[in-house]
């Protein structure tokens, strides 16, 4: 992929992975607030959270340096999705721990591009 603004730092990370119950409205929030303290961003909303009928609960944070998606589905499995994008160097390994951490996740797979 060409990058077209390199003078533009960005840093993506997804993470995906089992929890172990299904995830309310409220523990996104605090997982997203968390995550926010963890890599140092600097959050400038409280988290939003909306659920789907169809496909379940998702929150998104806004951060200065950009933010963070994380989506939850109860079925066909119990998974969650995070999409991190940032104009901010972060530690990937701290968010990765810190996610799989809080919800208590066996394993979780991710990506750094």
């Amino acid at each position: 992929m060409l990058d077209l603004a390199p003078m533009i730092y960005r840093q993506r990370l997804v993470m995906e992975a089992f929890p172990k119950k299904a995830i309310a409205a409220d523990e996104i929030k605090e997982y997203l607030s968390g995550l926010s303290k963890v890599t140092d961003m600097n959050q400038l909303i409280e988290p939003v959270t909306h659920c789907s009928d169809m496909y379940g609960w998702a929150g998104w944070i806004h951060w200065e340096t950009s933010g963070a998606h994380f989506y939850a589905w109860e079925r066909p499995i119990l998974f969650y999705s995070v999409d991190v994008y940032t104009c901010k160097k972060f530690d990937p390994q701290v968010a990765i721990e810190y996610t799989r951490n809080f919800f208590n996740s066996d394993t979780i797979e991710f990506k750094e591009f």
